[in-house]
């Protein structure tokens, strides 16, 4: 939740960067294509950390770090200086997930996973849920900037403290260290290359999916549509009470039908959601639409944490899952890029590039989740099925 809050504080503001600075939109959202590509190299530092010295210490780590760099955005003088911070704040945001999952995954029943899959992916659009609201407050009701944004968002440091009095060591991660030193990640991943580029492929078309949906949907409301802050906070809002209702759902539903059926079946369902979503035409249907995507969106996502998890070793848990999920973020950094540059081709349209976008990517996403493997309900700690 905290992570994805920091994210999306940014995605609010973009306009009004862009206006101190003197730039266009897509400059400014040139900064979410350097955070996203930036994070496979935390996924990667980070989760070998994780993997050696523990989730717990090194997730605390990563939190306090993603918190002092997005304080820091507060004070970018310019824009080459912001984009450099969110850059690094980037590396900091990759290790997050990945070290998180697994805790997380590595922490309970094997029958459990799909459900608690679709609570921890959740986060995710609980995060944005919060930033909307921190953007309605700071914008609409105190009438701060959008340094004021940057500020609120240290405020992830305070989960360090819940994690160093609350939070145990994963028990795989206990029992592995117990067992002799780790392996070479190199010689842990023998025989497995084919499924990270499985994962990272899959997880490409996840990030245009939901990057896609998300990233430009505040800009599209404000300057095609209109809107004000009250109206792009409520639309932002159902947006993100879909997904929580998504991810939680389908998660659940995973344990049942097996992790591809439901990610394929969220795909598909997202598309005609897709007329509503962009062209609805009313506050009512454009919220609707908002509402109903999002529920297939992170449907989809809320299957992820357990599918990477179960299709890792336990000696690259740490590594594996948040590497290929920060692979797939690389591969689909462009995206909001290519969206403002697509819109502003087209004369500001941003409906008409965005609808288009998520009809083929779900497509694309359904077909990757069919043609990959069942992993339901692998063992951990004792050897792979």
């Amino acid at each position: 939740t905290l992570d994805a809050f920091d994210f999306f504080l940014l995605v609010f503001v973009i306009g009004n960067i862009a206006g101190e600075f003197g730039t266009e939109p897509k400059s400014v959202a040139f900064s979410i294509l350097l955070t996203l590509a930036a994070r496979p190299i935390g996924a990667l530092l980070f989760g070998r950390l994780a993997d050696r010295f523990g989730r717990r210490p090194v997730l605390m780590v990563d939190v306090l770090l993603f918190s002092v760099l997005e304080l820091a955005c507060a004070f970018a003088p310019s824009l080459n200086v912001l984009l450099v911070l969110r850059f690094l704040f980037g590396i900091a945001m990759g290790g997050e997930w990945g070290i998180g999952a697994s805790l997380v995954m590595e922490s309970i029943p094997a029958g459990t996973r799909g459900a608690v899959s679709g609570l921890l992916q959740s986060g995710y659009p609980c995060g944005y849920f919060l930033g909307a609201l921190a953007y309605w407050l700071v914008f609409g009701v105190f009438g701060f900037g959008w340094r004021a944004m940057f500020v609120v968002g240290a405020l992830p440091a305070l989960l360090v403290l819940y994690l160093r009095a609350k939070v145990p060591e994963s028990p795989v991660w206990e029992s592995r260290r117990q067992a002799g030193k780790p392996r070479h990640v190199l010689h842990a991943m023998r025989g497995h290359w084919r499924r990270l580029i499985y994962m990272m492929l899959l997880m490409a078309a996840f990030n245009m999916f939901s990057h896609g949906s998300q990233d430009m949907y505040p800009t599209f409301l404000k300057s095609q549509l209109h809107l004000g802050t009250g109206e792009v906070t409520l639309l932002t809002m159902l947006l993100n009470a879909g997904a929580i209702v998504g991810g939680l759902f389908f998660g659940a539903w995973s344990e049942r039908v097996g992790r591809r059926r439901a990610m394929v079946v969220a795909a598909l369902l997202a598309l005609p959601c897709i007329p509503l979503w962009a062209f609805g035409g009313s506050l009512v249907l454009l919220g609707l639409g908002a509402f109903l995507i999002q529920v297939m969106v992170q449907g989809a996502w809320g299957v992820v944490p357990s599918f990477l998890n179960e299709m890792s070793p336990d000696e690259v848990r740490g590594t594996l899952p948040g590497f290929a999920y920060q692979l797939g973020n690389l591969l689909a950094a462009s995206t909001a890029y290519a969206q403002a540059w697509l819109a502003e081709a087209n004369g500001g349209n941003y409906a008409a590039v965005m609808a288009p976008w998520m009809a083929v990517v779900a497509v694309l996403l359904a077909l990757l989740a069919w043609l990959g493997p069942e992993v339901r309900g692998v063992r951990f700690g004792g050897g792979q099925a």
